[in-house]
């Protein structure tokens, strides 16, 4: 399954992302951005292809990448849970990468994050130069 980040706007081909998911043994798939520090602070390390780490809240120099939004779980990403328990995704996506169990996808066109004034500034922005 496939979870979205409520207040973004991404500009990609949600069946290409899907497609390189179930084509994988990867237990799940990160859409990245090549970001360094821009939109957020960058907490993917992604090189050459792999998702190396993914930490939310880490600054580290070799994380240049963001998460995009997008994301793609197989059950088994979750079967050492307990089912009384809560969790949060980021957890379970950082876990998964220090196992190489996170693939990435990497992504070239910027997100747009529509959760605050700003946010939905820079959006009507570009929705007013894709329709010129």
């Amino acid at each position: 399954f496939g979870v979205i980040y409520g207040d973004s706007y991404l500009p990609i081909d949600y069946f290409q992302v899907e497609r390189e998911f179930l084509s994988s043994s990867a237990q799940a798939l990160m859409t990245v951005y090549e970001n360094h520090n821009r939109f957020d602070i960058s907490n993917v390390e992604y090189s050459d292809g792999i998702l190396v780490n993914y930490e939310k809240g880490t600054n580290s120099p070799k994380m240049r990448h963001i998460d995009y939004g997008l994301t793609y779980f197989r059950s088994s990403a979750f079967s050492s849970l307990e089912r009384t328990n809560s969790f949060d995704l980021a957890d379970i996506s950082h876990h998964l990468s220090t196992k190489g169990k996170l693939a990435g996808f990497e992504v070239f066109k910027r997100f747009y994050e529509i959760g605050s004034a700003q946010g939905i500034e820079e959006f009507s922005d570009y929705l007013r130069k894709a329709s010129e």
